[in-house]
């Protein structure tokens, strides 16, 4: 059995993504692992940063941003199915490079994997999500972040990254990667999953506060194009995560590939702690009331279990939760 580890990046360091570290972190079960290099920014050090993990599993692949055909982040899409076709391995193993695997989760995924390979009901693994918001102590229990999703797929050719790549589907028809195909509901259907009782540490909204609100704007760009400009320039210079009390603390330990990463963590003075949302601007979508008392009900009479939904799988096994390591 070999496992491909696979993902795609652009402007990791202009954009505080540990796109090293999330390698790293599965890294020792991947037998390979397939990188799509977008066309950074002048300045922009990702290359070398990849380049300077030095094993001989990793294999770059160099590509360019086209987000006039693939707007809507379709591009993430795009460029995720680039780094796919490139695999060998019996299973495909996506990281976006704002997530991490704890170690101590490795051989329990590589035993899954090895257990069902020979099983082709099974198209792939789901996982459980910690989106963690603003520092690496607080994290999401909210209806309005996803709390699991696909994380490794076999290696078929059916299977394609969708919409923003944020999963995965199974096409009967294909018309060769266009926007199209990663928007359609036709022609696709979702793929069949074992719950693995593992989880996905996601970063990608702990930032400086003005580097977030640089991400935002990025990703304004690549979702809207052209007409992104009067949305830009209604992001403030600062993003303004909110009263952080309000969340889950988290109790456990993070992936030991990240301490280096969270060590630079300084920005503790620009966030808030106690208190209430500042009321002049809008509310994020965890702050709104219709959420706020969906996840209440999800979390204190339904043990998690979420009310309605999309849900871009189909679970045929499932494991118990785990939340802290």
């Amino acid at each position: 059995m070999k496992i491909s580890g696979f993902t795609f990046i652009k402007n990791a360091e202009k954009l505080y993504i540990p796109a090293k570290e999330s390698i790293l972190s599965i890294l020792p079960i991947c037998d390979e692992f397939i990188i799509a290099i977008g066309d950074n920014d002048i300045g922009d050090n990702t290359l070398k940063i990849i380049q300077s993990i030095q094993s001989e599993k990793i294999k770059i692949i160099h590509t360019k941003w086209n987000t006039k055909d693939y707007p809507k982040n379709t591009i993430f899409a795009h460029q995720t199915d680039i780094a796919k076709q490139h695999c060998k391995g019996d299973w495909l193993f996506y990281l976006q490079c704002d997530e991490a695997i704890h170690q101590n989760d490795l051989e329990t995924i590589k035993k899954a994997c090895d257990d069902h390979l020979d099983d082709k009901s099974v198209d792939g693994f789901l996982f459980h999500y910690l989106h963690f918001w603003g520092d690496y102590n607080h994290f999401h229990n909210s209806h309005s972040w996803y709390k699991k999703e696909i994380r490794i797929i076999r290696n078929l050719p059916s299977i394609h990254s969708w919409k923003d790549a944020q999963s995965f589907r199974k096409f009967t028809k294909w018309e060769g990667g266009t926007f199209n195909d990663y928007t359609t509901k036709k022609y696709n259907a979702k793929l069949n999953v074992i719950e693995l009782n593992v989880h996905v540490f996601h970063y990608g909204y702990v930032r400086p506060p003005k580097l977030m609100s640089t991400k935002r704007k990025s990703s304004s760009t690549s979702y809207h194009g052209k007409s992104a400009k009067k949305i830009i320039s209604q992001i403030a210079q600062e993003y303004d995560y909110g009263p952080l009390n309000k969340l889950k603390k988290y109790q456990g330990t993070h992936p030991s590939v990240m301490k280096e990463w969270i060590s630079k963590f300084n920005w503790s003075s620009q966030l808030q702690y106690t208190g209430n949302r500042n009321k002049k601007r809008n509310p994020h979508k965890h702050e709104k009331f219709k959420y706020r008392l969906l996840s209440f009900i999800e979390n204190t009479f339904l043990n998690g279990e979420v009310i309605g939904g999309f849900k871009n799988y189909t679970i045929i096994e499932k494991s118990e939760i785990r939340e802290e390591k």
